[in-house]
């Protein structure tokens, strides 16, 4: 059974930076694509951040302040967050799937709260 877990949450100021990770086990092999989503409260869940063993992709929201980052083929995943804002405010999940075209995420972490306020 596939078991992913987050880790790192927690509350921080507006401009601090915060670093979640992710680990995928109980799988025999790589995922080839993981992500990350998030979800604040009463919005919905968006896709923040995907990474292949090819190519990293980022939602506007982030680009330029959010780094995705992976352990080579490990199934263990990074996301530095940066110059974080109020609206970064959520719960950030960790997902483990594939990629045609597009994201398919196909294993899901509990989630952990990303609380930015002053």
């Amino acid at each position: 059974q596939v078991q992913v877990v987050e880790s790192g949450g927690g509350l921080v100021q507006p401009g601090e930076s915060l670093r979640l990770s992710c680990t995928v086990s109980g799988n025999s092999f790589s995922f080839y694509a993981m992500g990350w989503y998030r979800q604040a409260p009463g919005k919905e869940r968006d896709l923040v951040a995907t990474i292949t063993t090819e190519s990293t992709e980022y939602a506007d929201a982030v680009k330029g302040r959010f780094t995705i980052s992976r352990n080579g083929t490990a199934n263990t995943m990074n996301l530095q967050m940066n110059s974080l804002k109020l609206e970064d405010t959520a719960v950030y999940f960790c997902t483990a799937g594939h990629y045609l075209g597009k994201y398919y995420p196909g294993h899901w972490g509990q989630g952990t709260q990303v609380t930015v306020s002053s």
